[in-house]
């Protein structure tokens, strides 16, 4: 039940204007999404069961090259848009092309974001030359300096596929704006091992060799690191982002989360996908499997509880991002990002345990009331700032496209 257009006191000199009645449901902070690429949504399906670089190479980069335009992006923007609110996610970082109308399309639908233009050695699809992308890049964090739900940020895709200069670029360009740093680091063995014969060193000690990490930067994955890296990581203050769905599928390896916990390192939880390396956008998921993923890597229940795992989709993510100021927890003179949780439904009860129902037994579909910067983007289930059905009509329209384009 919810009264609204009654103004009503709730605190001195402040008057409501409308009030939600959330007896009965669990209030938490709107969960972040830590490294994700949202527009790929609309690739969803295109190429499961091979390796990431089969994936990239053969599939993925000729699929981008082919469909990927600023059209593209701002559909696939909506229909993220609609998939994560519904998933209880109020904060996403992402790292895609035409970053620009992803950023028009995620204020429109009042979410919060981290949007990363992609710097990556090979003419993408929004810019063909080196000169191109960093003046579209400088643009782009000038036009959304200081906004109050979009942090643009640049994002040098990889070390396997940007060279020393390309990465060296990205990072001036960004500590210039004191804008964040979004990249990838050793995701997989293959990168591991050019690394170490390309560089004599290991993805994350060539980064810092070179120069890049710092705590401005945000590293998703972070699996192929020993205990020197994980000491840099911590001593850089870099936040990383672990993402057991995507790393599960993939067999890309299990991140030594307890570890890099125990060294001081923030790790955030991210969907990474929503194509080939995980097909969705559910968090609520990513919390289970990345509580279970670390027990049966130890084999041992203890190796991180669910309070842990809640910890990394909320407050540990905003470390991760560098934003615990702002977002990832319940305080006052934080962001109004919120979430509440029906839990009249068979497996929300009985409820022991708070942290252990959230992380084993709740799941999305339980979320019902979702609410970014003090604006309510779901209520009762009902999307407000996201014309879905139009969305996934368009989704269903490239998919024929796509379909026909690889033929």
């Amino acid at each position: 039940m919810s009264r609204e257009n009654n103004e009503i006191p709730f605190r001195k000199g402040v008057i409501a204007k409308q009030t939600i009645d959330a007896h009965g449901k669990l209030l938490l902070p709107g969960l972040i999404n830590a490294h994700t690429h949202v527009p790929m949504c609309l690739l969803r399906g295109l190429k499961d069961d091979v390796t990431l670089d089969d994936w990239l190479r053969n599939y993925i980069f000729p699929a981008e090259a082919k469909n990927v335009t600023e059209e593209f992006v701002r559909w696939g923007t909506r229909l993220a848009a609609a998939e994560q609110i519904r998933s209880g996610i109020t904060t996403f970082a992402d790292m895609y092309y035409f970053e620009d109308a992803i950023a028009e399309e995620t204020k429109a639908a009042g979410m919060r974001a981290v949007l990363g233009e992609t710097f990556i050695d090979f003419p993408a699809p929004d810019n063909k030359t080196h000169d191109q992308l960093l003046a579209y890049s400088e643009k782009f964090l000038q036009r959304w300096r200081n906004d109050p739900l979009i942090h643009a940020a640049v994002a040098p895709h990889s070390i396997y596929t940007d060279s020393e200069q390309t990465l060296k670029d990205a990072a001036t360009l960004a500590r210039k704006y004191n804008s964040p740093i979004l990249i990838h680091v050793a995701e997989i063995k293959k990168e591991l091992e050019e690394s170490l014969a390309k560089n004599q060193a290991t993805p994350v000690q060539y980064l810092d060799r070179i120069g890049l990490l710092g705590p401005d930067v945000l590293a998703a994955h972070c699996i192929r690191v020993n205990d020197e890296d994980r000491k840099i990581l911590a001593a850089r203050r870099v936040g990383c982002v672990h993402n057991p769905s995507s790393n599960m599928m993939l067999a890309s390896g299990i991140a030594p989360v307890v570890e890099e916990r125990a060294a001081g390192i923030a790790v955030g939880l991210g969907t990474d996908g929503p194509a080939g390396s995980n097909n969705d956008f559910d968090l609520m998921e990513e919390i289970d499997l990345a509580a279970k993923l670390q027990k049966i890597a130890k084999m041992d229940p203890r190796a991180l509880s669910a309070k842990n795992a809640v910890e990394m989709a909320t407050i540990d993510g905003a470390r991760a991002l560098h934003m615990e100021k702002e977002i990832g927890s319940l305080e006052p003179g934080k962001k109004a990002d919120l979430i509440l949780i029906g839990l009249d439904t068979p497996n929300a009860v009985p409820m022991f345990d708070v942290y252990s129902q959230l992380a084993y037994a709740l799941k999305s579909t339980n979320i019902e009331t979702v609410i970014i910067n003090g604006r309510t983007v779901m209520r009762d289930h009902k999307l407000l700032t996201v014309n879905e059905a139009a969305a996934i009509a368009k989704a269903r329209e490239y998919q024929t496209k796509i379909a026909a384009s690889l033929k």
